[in-house]
């Protein structure tokens, strides 16, 4: 099989349904076109808005001497594990990449959500990540990442006597 005849099947198979599901009408009683991630760095929470219902889960982001990119983005890969070269392999359970090396993954770290912890990532339960997952599987996605990350905590450092 040759790489262009490769490449037309994956379009048709992959690509094809995205374009036609971007190319709904909203409002007009038809699907929604795509899942609407909205992340806010100040409270280290994620509104989605999807044709499955709304939900908010708590996130982590960048932590201390790390940032999580603000703006718009659109999902430019997925993959159900992905293991970070970067980061000495660790798990990434369902990965929405947005830009570059950043994305929206589940962590096992879940005593962490709600507070800044990553490497600029942005983290979700396991649980969480696999339902996102799927949502913009089926409905590609539009993610937006906005706010002023919270201070880091200052601690008195101790000194013993």
């Amino acid at each position: 099989m040759t790489k262009n005849f490769t490449n037309k099947i994956w379009v048709a198979r992959f690509a094809a349904p995205v374009l036609v599901g971007l190319a709904t009408p909203i409002g007009s009683g038809a699907a929604r076109a795509a899942a609407i991630i909205d992340v806010d760095l100040a409270s280290q929470t994620m509104h989605v808005e999807s044709s499955t219902g709304s939900y908010d889960w708590p996130v982590s982001t960048a932590r201390s001497g790390y940032s999580t990119p603000r703006g718009h983005y659109a999902p430019i890969g997925l993959e159900r594990m992905h293991y970070s070269k970067k980061y000495h392999e660790s798990p990434m359970p369902f990965s929405i990449f947005f830009r570059g090396g950043y994305a929206i993954h589940g962590t096992y770290a879940t005593a962490a959500l709600g507070h800044p912890a990553s490497h600029g990532c942005v983290r979700l339960s396991p649980a969480h990540a696999q339902q996102l997952f799927e949502m913009v599987q089926r409905e590609g996605g539009s993610i937006s990442i906005s706010g002023t990350p919270p201070c880091p905590a200052r601690y008195a450092s101790y000194a013993p006597r």
